[in-house]
């Protein structure tokens, strides 16, 4: 179904297909509009999964203004808006404490927290962190949530909805 995005329900996971690097964009967004502060996002996959595309689109969905780059070099970005966006990155930490110790817990209290190469630092996340699984397929993307609380999975049925989806 080229150039077309779809969801489905496999137990307790949500699967979307992202065909493009749009639609990819599209799901963070409709995404960023359910977000509230104290939310952490557990982004995985492979290095050009489209983490930070999906994030990008987060941001405009929590009306954050100004572009969003990937914070490798730096562990974390702050993002102003509504809701304050915290970018984070942990490919480089050499213990995933550098991120707690960092801030993390501090970001959360004031925002929303989005973690690339959160496999990377699981031990430190919160255990209600929304664990987002992205993944290459032959034509596009694999884009996977793991709800672990009920407002994740009234998140995930308004995410299926998203009128800026279609």
């Amino acid at each position: 179904m080229a150039g077309k995005a779809r969801c489905t329900q496999a137990g307790p996971q949500y699967s979307f297909f992202a065909a493009s690097t749009e639609d990819t964009v599209r799901l963070g967004r409709c995404l960023g509009e359910l977000t509230q502060p104290g939310d952490c996002l557990a982004l995985i996959g492979p290095l050009g999964a489209g983490k930070t595309c999906f994030v990008s689109g987060l941001a405009e969905g929590m009306g954050v203004e100004g572009r969003v780059a990937s914070p490798s070099f730096i562990v974390m970005r702050c993002h102003p808006g509504p809701i304050y966006l915290y970018h984070a990155d942990a490919y480089r930490l050499q213990d995933p404490a550098e991120l707690e110790e960092a801030g993390l817990y501090e970001w959360l209290a004031h925002g929303v927290v989005a973690v690339e190469w959160a496999d990377l630092v699981a031990g430190v996340l919160p255990p209600d962190a929304l664990r987002i699984h992205m993944q290459y397929e032959a034509e596009g993307r694999r884009i996977v949530f793991s709800p672990v609380t009920a407002r994740h999975e009234e998140m995930m049925k308004a995410l299926g909805e998203c009128v800026s989806w279609g």
